[in-house]
């Protein structure tokens, strides 16, 4: 069993899911299978129930579980889709050891967190590894060292490395350089003070990772070595680049590959090769995207960027591959009910609605489809953003002006979206969406089955409202077309506007399985008609 924990230490937001997601690639890139966990100190079974305004957007996996967002940083870069084994909260760990309690499995014994707990998350990151049949295992642990919801995370690792032996497992370190203004300087003092407190959790860094928004020159590193007795061969400068695309390529270029596999003792016979050749292409294609196309994002969450980081990412790499840039700006649908959606959303090339619960700024986004609609702007709905487009139509088209959905008005007459059938009675929170990847069909005839080029798909879901079938023979009438469904035909998946140039929603979350190396085909049918090409 081959291990890499990853820890970071100074402050929060300074890009460990990107560090570790950045050592999957590069390691996948000399062959190698991945596997990557990560575990949260937070006491939230998951994070489905979090404001997303706070901790940024749920990322769902296949199997339908709702998970931080670093686990989309995981399955972007080792180009892998994970599971719910890669994600733990100290929520759901407490709650499987107090079931445990309770059924027995720890009769005449006094449940300890060094002990009993520890064991469960030791437990967890070796079985899940075999499980994966991986070759290396990456573990994150969220927080940072030294505080208190994380501390039993740290010892559970302390012991691992004990049990594993040197040459088994590997910690790789995250610290913040910051950079004083007034003396022109970058310090390191808080880095040394985060290496002293791992240390002093019985934890040795093999790999001290260093961020600063400054040039980490070698004086720098020869300092830290000095002051922290890590080679200077294993300090890794992660200065901020144009682009996180990039961070893959100067790790590797700093060797942090060799390291690891020097580290880890991978390297038993012949030369071990990297080739980062896709990578490097990608960072070309994002040097050439000269064109400027700009998108509305109209939705709820907009004052933190995180609430949508898949869907920014996945519009963004789309527009590389085809040469262009593309720039999102972040809409309040509240001001659209205020101000003039022709004046605000003139300056746009296209408009995304993306998902959101709650009726907080509903007219503002029905405001925005409505202008896609009669303007012939590209338009792309994301779960509630289909659900929008669906409302204007009904009411602007169709002729129901109270038309709504049952989530905004339980007792609307003209509710054309409606609590799916299963998801009646269910007044519980936690986990019980309809969640995870089910597979839809396509009309032959719509622009979606031109986009994926085949007639089925499958798409990760995170919602519980859906296309009311009563008015699907009306909508079917005019111009508005269903053109993906389930496979019994029951659900409606996906649809479109015949007369519009691309005018394109689904009910699903695209922007889950989107790559850099693979963008989303709905992503890329967006970027190409705001180009025009």
């Amino acid at each position: 069993m081959k291990l890499i924990c990853v820890t970071w230490g100074v402050l929060s937001g300074i890009g460990k899911g990107i560090t570790g997601a950045s050592i999957g690639a590069i390691l996948k890139s000399a062959g190698y299978k991945v596997f990557m966990q990560k575990f949260d100190g937070y006491l939230n079974i998951d994070p489905g129930t979090m404001n997303p305004l706070e901790h940024g957007e749920v990322f769902v996996t296949d199997d339908g579980a709702e998970t931080d967002l670093d686990i989309g940083h995981y399955e972007r870069y080792i180009d892998t889709s994970l599971n719910s084994n890669s994600s733990r909260t100290t929520g759901k760990i407490y709650q499987e050891i107090f079931e445990r309690e309770r059924k027995g499995e720890y009769l005449w014994q006094t449940v300890q967190v060094t002990s009993h707990v520890a064991s469960v998350v030791k437990e967890k990151i070796k079985s899940w590894f075999f499980t994966a049949g991986a070759d290396i295992s990456l573990v994150e642990i969220g927080g940072t060292v030294g505080d208190m919801e994380s501390e039993y995370l740290i010892e559970s690792m302390r012991q691992l490395r004990h049990e594993l032996g040197a040459g088994n497992i590997l910690f790789v370190h995250l610290v913040y350089l910051p950079y004083l203004g007034a003396s022109d300087e970058l310090k390191t003092k808080p880095a040394q003070n985060s290496v002293r407190d791992l240390r002093a959790r019985g934890i040795e860094p093999d790999i001290l990772v260093v961020r600063s928004d400054k040039r980490v020159d070698e004086k720098l590193i020869s300092k830290l070595s000095i002051m922290t007795g890590i080679e200077k061969r294993c300090i890794i400068p992660s200065e901020t680049v144009k682009s996180i695309y990039q961070v893959p390529v100067k790790y590797y270029n700093y060797g942090i590959g060799e390291v690891i596999t020097e580290k880890l003792e991978l390297q038993t016979t012949g030369e071990i090769s990297f080739d980062l050749s896709q990578r490097e292409n990608l960072i070309q294609h994002i040097e050439n995207a000269t064109e400027v196309k700009k998108i509305a994002m109209v939705g709820k969450y907009t004052a933190l960027e995180d609430a949508y980081y898949s869907l920014n990412e996945g519009l963004k790499v789309a527009g590389y591959r085809n040469h262009i840039n593309v720039q999102i700006s972040f809409l309040d649908a509240e001001k659209l009910e205020q101000g003039s959606a022709d004046e605000i959303l003139s300056h746009y090339d296209g408009i995304v609605i993306p998902w959101g619960f709650g009726n907080r700024g509903i007219e503002g986004m029905i405001r925005a489809a409505q202008y896609a609609r009669k303007n012939k702007v590209p338009y792309l709905g994301i779960c509630l953003g289909s659900q929008i487009m669906a409302i204007e139509f009904a009411r602007n088209v169709l002729g129901y002006p109270d038309a709504n959905s049952e989530e905004f008005a339980p007792e609307g007459q003209h509710n054309v979206i409606h609590l799916m059938e299963h998801q009646k009675g269910i007044h519980t929170k936690g986990g019980t969406m309809r969640l995870g990847s089910y597979d839809c069909k396509l009309d032959p005839e719509s622009l979606i089955f031109r986009l994926y080029g085949k007639p089925q798909i499958a798409e990760r879901h995170r919602h519980r409202y859906e296309f009311n079938n009563e008015f699907r023979k009306e909508f079917e009438k005019s111009w508005f077309h269903i053109s993906g469904t389930s496979l019994d035909g029951e659900l409606v998946e996906m649809v479109e506007l015949r007369d519009h140039p691309f005018m394109v929603a689904t009910q699903a979350h695209p922007e889950l399985k989107s790559r850099p190396l693979a963008p989303h085909p709905l992503f890329v049918g967006l970027v190409r008609a705001m180009a025009r090409i």
